[in-house]
């Protein structure tokens, strides 16, 4: 296989940006994630890619629950401030202030909308695993201009030399 082609063509795969948020126990993680996808439209089903090991790795296979707070235009130091694993500070985390939603799983007061998802399937294979939850919530913080998939966050959005795949 081409190494540099296979990276390429990972790249071409279009991206939005979202924080993956889990709680267990009073512990808090967040993480910024772009392997998400909607998965059933009945019920309403979306799978994630998580790092195995990783902080919300873990809560989740605890907590068997997770938010997705969606990241809108313009958040991008919100995207870049979740990079790395973050401590949480009361009611906050990163700066980012929270509430715990109806699932168990905190969700971002500033994020351009969130959904909120009971944990139903796993599949552990690689350096990521593949949650599949079932949504049980959504909310919006803001009215939404033209298509809603337009509204999010893309990785491309931060910059040239920011890219995830490959």
């Amino acid at each position: 296989m081409d190494v540099q082609a296979k990276k390429t063509v990972l790249r071409m795969i279009p991206y939005g940006l979202y924080v993956l948020t889990a709680e267990s126990n009073g512990n808090v993680a967040a993480s910024t994630v772009n392997w998400v996808t909607q998965a059933s439209f009945e019920p309403p089903l979306v799978a994630v890619g998580v790092k195995a090991g990783s902080g919300a790795h873990e809560l989740i296979k605890k907590s068997k629950a997770f938010a997705l707070n969606v990241l809108g235009k313009g958040q991008n130091d919100m995207a870049f401030s979740f990079f790395k694993p973050l401590e949480r500070e009361g009611d906050s985390i990163g700066g980012q202030v929270f509430t715990i939603g109806d699932s168990g799983a905190p969700v971002l007061a500033n994020a351009a909308a969130s959904l909120e998802c009971k944990l139903v399937e796993t599949l552990e294979h690689g350096d990521h695993s593949i949650f599949l939850g079932e949504v049980i919530g959504a909310g919006l913080n803001a009215e939404i201009d033209g298509r809603p998939d337009n509204a999010t966050l893309a990785l491309g959005d931060l910059g040239e030399s920011t890219f995830y795949g490959g």
